[in-house]
């Protein structure tokens, strides 16, 4: 009886068993499962971490030699500046200041293509910083691109109306166009933002020259400091004021300050002939002649150019009208 009890064994043993060694068998290969997949997660999250350490270290070595690159750009080592910014784009090809550095660079020895390139790859990596759209667009309007130019003041001044740099760029490009009056405008706003930026008041000066309201152009040269040294000022105020004088009757005051301006550069020779055109018109001659003799001396081939040679004395001429002249002759003679 014993015997044949334990041949038959409850018919669901069997299942029990094997039941309970499935489970022991799905559980260990969970649990293995689950570290390979636990290694695997470590292994990534591992190689990421490395990977951003190594990004940051490249980025902190780039902006380091950027900021070295900026400080001898602004010290006037440009050689230097450029291998500086070169050397940071080795680093790494994604640091925004570092084109732009070295897109100055270029600008500064001549080669524009490439400046440009660099400056549109750091105008990109700044999210559009509207300092860099400016002044990629100036780049942009000196090159001759004028609808890039126009282009990229617009996206500019989306981004920023407070700065007078993105002012002048959208006067310049309408003053190309020949649209005084938006050009007017901007040169404005950027004073209103800037009151000393004498560039721009040389701008609306020259406007207001071109236009023939000479009254308007006397009063914007007055903006300059009154008080300041003449010697200071700069030569094209007094240009702009001898014209305007001249044009409104006051020839003395006029020739005043067109012996400054070519005082004040000794080379220019048009300062001398607008001397000798109001002597000529005064009927003094001899004056004249002198004026154009100083004028030849600066820039002889403008004077043959514009026909002033014409009006030149002979030696006997000059003898007759100054007795205490050598009779020298002219350079052009």
């Amino acid at each position: 009886m014993f015997s044949l009890q334990c041949k038959q064994r409850p018919p669901n043993a069997t299942s029990r068993a094997n039941a309970i060694a499935g489970c022991a068998s799905r559980a260990i290969t969970g649990a293995v499962s689950g570290a390979l997949l636990g290694l695997l997660c470590l292994s990534s999250f591992g190689c990421h971490t490395i990977g951003r350490i190594t990004e940051s270290k490249h980025t902190v070595a780039a902006r380091r030699l950027s900021r070295q690159g900026l400080q001898a750009m602004r010290n006037g080592r440009w050689d230097q500046a450029e291998q500086l910014f070169g050397n940071a784009l080795t680093v790494s090809q994604d640091d925004d200041r570092a084109h732009r550095g070295i897109a100055e660079a270029y600008w500064n020895r001549g080669d524009y293509d490439q400046a440009i390139l660099h400056m549109e790859k750091a105008v990109e990596l700044s999210g559009q910083e509207p300092r860099l759209v400016a002044r990629l667009g100036e780049m942009y309007f000196i090159t001759g691109r004028l609808d890039d130019a126009q282009q990229q003041g617009e996206i500019a001044l989306a981004g920023d109306r407070e700065s007078p740099q993105i002012w002048v760029l959208r006067g310049d490009c309408f003053q190309q166009r020949g649209n005084s009056r938006e050009a007017m405008a901007a040169y404005h706003r950027a004073l209103a933002i800037q009151p000393d930026l004498v560039a721009v008041k040389l701008k609306i000066a020259d406007l207001y020259l071109e236009s023939k309201q000479y009254d308007r152009l006397l009063a914007t040269l007055d903006q300059f400091d009154p008080a300041a040294d003449d010697s200071q000022m700069p030569t094209a105020v007094h240009m702009m004021r001898g014209i305007a004088l001249r044009s409104l009757q006051r020839p003395e005051l006029a020739v005043k300050h067109f012996a400054k301006a070519a005082e004040h550069d000794p080379n220019a020779a048009e300062p001398l002939l607008q001397i000798a055109s109001i002597e000529l018109s005064r009927g003094d001659a001899y004056a004249a002649h002198l004026a154009i003799e100083r004028a030849a001396q600066r820039d002889q081939p403008l004077v043959q150019q514009t026909g002033w040679v014409d009006y030149m004395l002979s030696p006997q001429q000059v003898i007759a009208l100054d007795p205490n002249r050598t009779g020298a002759s002219s350079p052009l003679r």
